[in-house]
């Protein structure tokens, strides 16, 4: 059995997230229309948008599903961050699609994030990225808000690249 790193396991399925952590909420319009939509929602569920984003993630990692172990690496010259997750909870259906990973013991932070790819009654497709952590390393806490900071710009970065990935426009 999977020991998730903080108890609230499957919160960013609700709208309110749980005290005593930091709360992210980032969307990016990624265009019009079912086939962007269906190009997103692969783009997020099968990894790429995290790869196309700049995050290692092994090849052969199934895609996302209940109980996937994932552990994307975030390198940056020799700087290596390994942050070991699982996948918490995936939907696919018309109108939304996307996944929830949540933080095991390893992980910079403690907490967990989704990405949530959805098609609105006007045609617009979104991709929304919502977190709530803190830190559980040492090197995080001495980060302090540079963290925040980064997660914001991660969560940005993935729009970025999933409207580039999905032929959407801005």
């Amino acid at each position: 059995m999977t020991t998730f790193s903080y108890p609230e396991v499957g919160a960013t399925r609700r709208h309110r997230l749980p005290d005593g952590y930091h709360h992210l909420r980032e969307a990016t319009h990624l265009g019009r229309g079912r086939a962007v939509f269906e190009a997103a929602a692969d783009a997020v569920l099968d990894w790429t948008m995290h790869r196309a984003a700049g995050v290692r993630i092994a090849p052969g990692t199934p895609p996302a599903a209940p109980g996937v172990a994932v552990t994307p690496v975030l390198a940056r010259g020799p700087l290596r961050i390994a942050a070991p997750c699982e996948v918490v909870w995936t939907v696919r259906d018309e109108r939304r699609a996307g996944f929830a990973y949540g933080t095991l013991k390893g992980h910079p932070e403690c907490g967990e994030e989704s990405f949530v790819v959805t098609l609105d009654g006007a045609e617009d497709v979104r991709l929304t990225v919502t977190a709530f952590s803190r830190p559980a390393r040492w090197y995080t806490r001495a980060a302090g808000p540079l963290v925040p900071a980064f997660q914001r710009a991660y969560a940005r970065k993935c729009g970025r690249a999933l409207r580039d990935r999905a032929g959407g426009s801005a």
